[in-house]
C-alpha cells in the first residue's frame, strides 16, 4: 500500500500540490467572475450567500492553502499537500460507503485527457464491488456555449466515465474528448436517467460542472478541483458538494496513478 508519506512526496514532486502550474492571476480572475455570478465560473452552482472576492480568497486559503493575502496578485498558486491528503481520505470514505451499499454511481469528467484514467479505475473498482455504474444518454447531443460561440457535442462513455466529444469525433472506446466546465452534460445525463426509470445515482464522481451541476440538483457529489475552480469549494462550504480534493487537475495523466492506488486502498477497493 502506498503510504501517506510517499504520496505526499509524490504530490510535491509531480506538482499536484505545493507550487502548482495554475497562476495567481488565473485564480483571482476566477474569484472576480464568481463574485459577479458569471455562469462560466459558477459551473452549475447557485450559491445561497453572496460571495465577494475577499470571501473567496479566504475560503480558498482555508480549503487549498493558497495565499490569503489579497495583495498577492502574481506568481504561481500553492496547494497545501496535507489538505490534499485529508480530502483524499474523505473522498475514499465516500467511495467505501457507496461500495458497501452496492449503490448506483455516475462518473463524468471535463478533463478527459488528464483525469479519465483516474475515474475509469474508480469505475472498475466500484463495479467489481457490486455498484451499478450508470451510462445513460450515450450519444445524446449537448449544446454548450464556449468562447467560440455555441457548440454541439455528443455524450459518450469510456470505461464507464462520461465525457463529451466533438461531432464526428472518435467513437466510443477512445480516450479523446473535450475539456469543458459546463454543467449541461450532467443535467442531460440525469434527466435521461430519470426519464427511462432505470435508476438514479446515489453518488456522482467527477470534476467541474459534473460535480457542481449534480450537487445543485440534490445528488451527493465528490470530486477534484484546482485553485481556479472556486465553485466546487463554495459548494462544499454550503453543503451542496460532499468532498472536494484540492490539486492541480491538468498535469500528466500518469501522475494521478499513485492517487488512484491510495484512494482505492483507503476505500478497501483494491483489486
Amino acid at each position: 500500500m502506498l503510504s501517506t508519506g510517499a504520496l505526499r512526496a509524490h504530490l510535491l514532486a509531480a506538482r499536484l500540490a505545493g507550487t502548482v502550474a495554475t497562476s495567481r492571476e488565473e485564480s483571482l480572475r476566477s474569484y472576480r467572475l464568481f463574485a459577479a455570478r458569471d455562469p462560466r465560473v459558477l459551473i452549475g452552482l447557485d450559491p445561497e450567500r453572496t460571495w465577494k472576492q475577499r470571501d473567496l480568497i479566504e475560503l480558498m486559503a482555508d480549503k487549498c492553502g493558497v495565499s490569503g493575502d489579497p495583495g498577492h496578485t502574481t506568481g504561481h498558486d500553492v496547494i497545501d499537500p496535507d489538505r490534499t491528503l485529508v480530502a483524499l481520505d474523505a473522498f475514499a470514505a465516500r467511495l467505501a460507503a457507496v461500495a458497501e451499499r452496492g449503490a448506483a454511481v455516475l462518473l463524468g469528467t471535463g478533463h478527459p485527457h488528464r483525469l479519465l484514467g483516474f475515474y475509469a479505475a474508480l469505475a472498475d473498482a466500484l463495479s467489481a464491488a457490486g455498484c451499478t455504474v450508470l451510462t445513460p444518454a450515450q450519444g445524446h447531443c449537448v449544446d454548450i456555449t464556449t468562447r467560440f460561440g455555441l457548440r454541439t457535442y455528443n455524450l459518450d462513455y469510456v470505461r464507464g466515465v462520461a465525457l463529451v466529444r466533438e461531432p464526428g469525433g472518435s467513437s466510443s472506446g477512445g480516450a479523446t474528448g473535450v475539456h469543458t466546465h459546463s454543467p449541461l452534460p450532467v443535467r442531460t445525463v440525469l434527466a435521461a436517467a430519470a426519464e427511462r426509470g432505470a435508476g438514479l445515482p446515489e453518488l456522482v464522481i467527477g470534476d467541474h460542472g459534473w460535480v457542481c451541476g449534480a450537487g445543485q440538483l440534490g445528488f451527493e457529489a465528490i470530486g477534484l478541483a484546482d485553485t481556479d475552480d472556486p465553485a466546487l469549494f463554495v459548494g462544499e462550504a454550503e453543503g451542496v458538494v460532499s468532498v472536494v480534493v484540492p490539486l492541480d487537475d491538468a498535469v500528466r495523466s500518469d501522475y494521478y496513478r499513485p492517487l488512484t492506488r491510495y484512494v482505492l486502498n483507503r476505500a478497501c477497493l483494491s483489486q
